[in-house]
């Protein structure tokens, strides 16, 4: 929407100023309990908590209210609420006239979720609707909160504009205490998006199909680089399965884990002629590769930076040497391009990042003295004088906007993966506070953190509606694969919902189960919506 993927505001605005936070489809308290320590400190101040989510998590049993709506009715959810908005005359319309555009067509495509229409599609009473809309409109300071709840969904870009629009119609975005935060996922996810390892963009955000752009970076870099879109990894997978991609070199990912539909996943990484891994541990992916190159990317041996989802890089020191023949992973880098016949320069973290800094002008102010100096820069930082903008798109709220925001009218699109008579039960898997993601850093070892391992979590009605003992295991079916699993009664889950996480594929591989049906826009998967069945197993 606004150019550049990053939240607009900062984690001292949520902590100090927000008035109202909406967490939707985030379980902030186990997934980013960092950001989650600043919302708490909002919430003892007196801001309002509400959280969107199919399940009543750790999260929003801090909340003023939970709106429990079903999976995958997140579109029609924040329409309702918009429609109440606009109809309670709670409207920013000063803003909306000056900063905005499509504003009619929005107001029209919102007009049909009425507060009893959007009860009988997601679930959520009528009153807790009106609720949520009447703080929103009346909120000096919201703030709009999201990840992977929101973005694994075949129409995720759709999500996250239905959220934006919500934020348009209250100005709640370019203005000190305000904004949209788009919580990353894992470490360093952002620093990822900003350094380029996106198939559109080149390091800071720069489009790969502008030829100005582009030119600084060939001549840079003595290369021509191709002026067009790459493949995202589900492009890929696409690929792969067309016969028109037959080598991956993988780098910190572990795609026969993670990767939707994981025995379709696994089958394609089987048949690719060439498969190199880079990594610190023997991941699945690993397993299946031609060639390992062990890396030493752990937080304490290595140098670098880090951004966080509010944009700010952060130095990272070396603490440690790497292990036996592992290698820092820039080193591992620049030695194979040697062996290609290209001379990538110095080697050295702090070169690379100077590099950067010439090339990405929303960095060039980040040197590392600068960074040690002030304990981390948020970008967009322009020069060595610049302190770095704590907020984004305060240009929405000058006297004359040349560039106003759109608002985006979204269809509702229902989960890909139907229930019906032989998969009636809906999955949704998330992460866990006690591990991290696939289970690679988090699981080969014997912690206190770890509390039995994966689980299926049924509520009891559902326990007794399928036959299963709460301790017991299961045969969990969906229309792409089967696994068996441990039971766990949970009443916090809503009659008709359950859950898993990736955390421990050596217990359960819960992406035999998940569908691959991804967003055209962004390429990710529907991991939060598949149609399951349940059998007790003796």
């Amino acid at each position: 929407m606004f150019g550049a993927g990053g939240g607009t505001s900062s984690y001292e605005e949520l902590r100090e100023t927000a008035d109202l936070i909406i967490l939707w489809g985030s379980n902030a308290r186990d997934a980013h309990p960092i950001f989650f320590h600043h919302l708490l400190k909002a919430v003892h101040r007196g801001a309002k908590l509400y959280v969107v989510d199919p399940r009543r998590t750790a999260s929003a049993q801090w909340a003023d209210l939970w709106l429990g709506l079903d999976v995958g009715t997140d579109i029609p959810l924040a329409n309702a609420i918009a429609r109440e908005v606009i109809t309670a005359g709670l409207v920013n319309e000063e803003f909306v006239a000056r900063a905005t555009t499509c504003y009619d067509a929005y107001r029209e495509s919102v007009e049909p979720w009425t507060l009893d229409e959007a009860e009988r599609v997601t679930g959520v009473p009528a009153d807790a609707i009106r609720e949520l809309a009447h703080a929103w409109g009346n909120s000096r300071y919201p703030q709009m909160c999201w990840t992977l709840g929101i973005t694994e969904h075949h129409n995720a870009v759709d999500n996250v504009l239905a959220l934006i629009n919500l934020s348009l119609l209250v100005g709640g975005v370019g203005r000190h205490g305000t904004g949209l935060q788009p919580l990353r996922g894992q470490n360093n996810v952002q620093g990822g998006g900003d350094m380029g390892a996106i198939p559109n963009k080149l390091p800071g955000f720069q489009d790969v199909e502008d030829d100005a752009l582009r030119a600084k970076f060939d001549a840079a870099w003595g290369v021509t680089i191709p002026p067009k879109y790459g493949l995202h990894m589900t492009d890929m997978f696409e690929a792969i399965e067309e016969g028109t991609f037959s080598a991956l070199y993988v780098i910190g990912e572990n795609p026969a884990q993670s990767e939707a539909d994981q025995t379709r996943a696994r089958k394609l990484l089987s048949s690719l002629d060439c498969l190199v891994v880079q990594d610190i541990f023997r991941t699945k992916t690993a397993e299946m590769a031609d060639v390992v190159l062990p890396a030493s990317a752990s937080w304490a041996e290595t140098e670098g930076t880090v951004t966080s989802s509010e944009r700010r890089v952060q130095r990272v020191r070396k603490a440690l040497e790497p292990p036996g023949d592992a290698r820092d992973d820039v080193a591992i880098v620049y030695e194979l391009a040697q062996r290609l016949g290209v001379d990538l320069g110095s080697p050295r973290p702090e070169d690379v990042w100077n590099e950067v800094r010439t090339l990405s002008p929303m960095h060039a102010g980040m040197s590392y003295k600068r960074l040690e100096e002030l304990g981390g820069i948020q970008w967009p930082c322009w020069d060595e004088t610049h302190p770095g903008d704590q907020f984004l798109h305060g240009r929405l709220w000058d006297n004359v906007v040349k560039n106003p925001a759109p608002f985006t009218p979204v269809k509702h699109s229902p989960p890909v993966d139907v229930l019906d008579a032989e998969f009636p039960l809906r999955l949704t898997t998330g992460r866990r506070l006690e591990s991290f993601n696939t289970g690679v850093q988090t699981g080969g070892f014997s912690s206190p953190l770890h509390v039995g391992g994966e689980a299926l979590l049924v509520s009891p009605e559902d326990g007794a509606r399928y036959g299963l003992r709460d301790g017991g295991r299961a045969l969990v079916t969906s229309r792409r694969g089967a696994v068996e699993a441990p039971v766990a009664f949970d009443n916090n889950l809503r009659p008709g919902l359950a859950f898993m996480s990736l955390h421990f594929p050596d217990l359960v591989e819960v992406n035999v189960l998940t569908i691959d049906a991804t967003d055209p826009k962004s390429g990710t998967a529907e991991f939060k919506a598949t149609a399951i069945r349940v059998e007790a197993i003796a």
